[in-house]
């Protein structure tokens, strides 16, 4: 199985709307995809489902169609896993629902990685249950790839997490913060992959472990709009500055001659800010490239759409040539 994370420490970096919009363009390229949204703050969802099926979705006491509902007999040692969930968003996409109180067992989960180390069962089965829970949905929907949402920390159930990621994609934004965040954040995955292979080899259940977690399949710059109270000057600092932050800090590489934004083979791709676009979408609940005339999409919002469309194609694209998916 396939499995993509789009992950950064900092908030506000379009983790959300990258998953989003490139499951609707694998789904339009013929690739069928499970969408996890594995953040607390279940965003994802939001952006998928309406209002009227969150409510039916969260109801008051416990959620057994989301992810929640889903890992909870395990966290709670009463069972195993359940059977996952996965809500028909599609024809080619499927999401598993995510929840706000997820994050209520992020303890259990530091826990769970200590005692790993003495090849303790229970934590080996806890640590591995969204490697699990994606493989069965995978496996229902006969998916191809699943594009997995996280939180904006580094705390352990992002960890958990990242076991299950086979590739790591990392949205960054033209500022100091993505720039520091890329100083934490680069060292925290290399440990975290470190620490697995040592807890992997005394792994004592009868499964298969993830192969190969967490390799960096690159990243992708969202540009800011230009604005009188963000100097250009400042935009072109921060976009000399990443590639080499991310050359030491990612990929434990010399940031010395690190080629310039445009022109780094490590960057998927420069999207474009779409600001009008993106309030526009919101509102129509669709994908900013699947806009129309009926959605307000007109004059130079409609070729706003395109350009959108084809960014977000050749984005795709980079990206299934990275993590080995074929897409037309």
């Amino acid at each position: 199985m396939t499995t993509i994370v789009f992950f950064n420490n900092k908030s506000g970096t379009g983790k959300t709307s990258l998953a989003y919009h490139l499951a609707w363009m694998f789904a339009d390229r013929g690739i069928k995809v499970v969408a996890a949204d594995l953040d607390p703050q279940a965003n994802l969802t939001s952006m998928f489902l309406e209002l009227d099926r969150l409510e039916d979705l969260w109801p008051e006491g416990d959620h057994p169609q989301s992810i929640l509902g889903a890992i909870k007999p395990l966290v709670q040692g009463t069972c195993e896993i359940a059977s996952p969930h996965v809500e028909d968003v599609a024809d080619n996409i499927g999401l598993i629902v995510g929840d706000l109180g997820f994050s209520s067992f992020e303890e259990r989960f530091a826990e769970a990685w200590k005692r790993c180390l003495d090849g303790d069962e229970s934590a080996f089965r806890l640590l591995l249950a969204f490697h699990r829970v994606l493989l069965k949905a995978i496996q229902e929907r006969e998916a191809d790839v699943a594009l997995v949402d996280v939180g904006p920390n580094l705390g352990a159930i992002n960890r958990a997490v990242m076991i299950s990621g086979q590739f790591v994609v990392l949205p960054l934004l033209p500022d100091v913060y993505s720039w520091q965040s890329l100083r934490s954040l680069g060292p925290a995955l290399h440990r975290w992959r470190e620490e697995w292979n040592e807890r992997a080899e005394k792994n004592p259940l009868k499964v298969d472990l993830p192969a190969e977690s967490m390799r960096i399949a690159g990243y992708v710059f969202q540009q800011h709009a230009m604005r009188l109270d963000r100097p250009v000057l400042s935009y072109q600092h921060w976009m000399r500055r990443i590639p080499a932050e991310y050359r030491e800090s990612v990929l434990r590489q010399s940031p010395e001659n690190a080629p310039a934004v445009k022109d780094d083979p490590e960057c998927l791709h420069l999207l474009k800010p779409y600001r009008n676009l993106m309030l526009i979408a919101a509102e129509a609940r669709k994908p900013m490239f699947f806009l129309k005339p009926a959605d307000g999409a007109l004059g130079s919002i409609a070729a706003a759409v395109q350009d959108c469309y084809r960014d977000y194609k050749a984005l795709a694209l980079a990206l299934a040539k990275r993590c080995g998916l074929a897409v037309s």
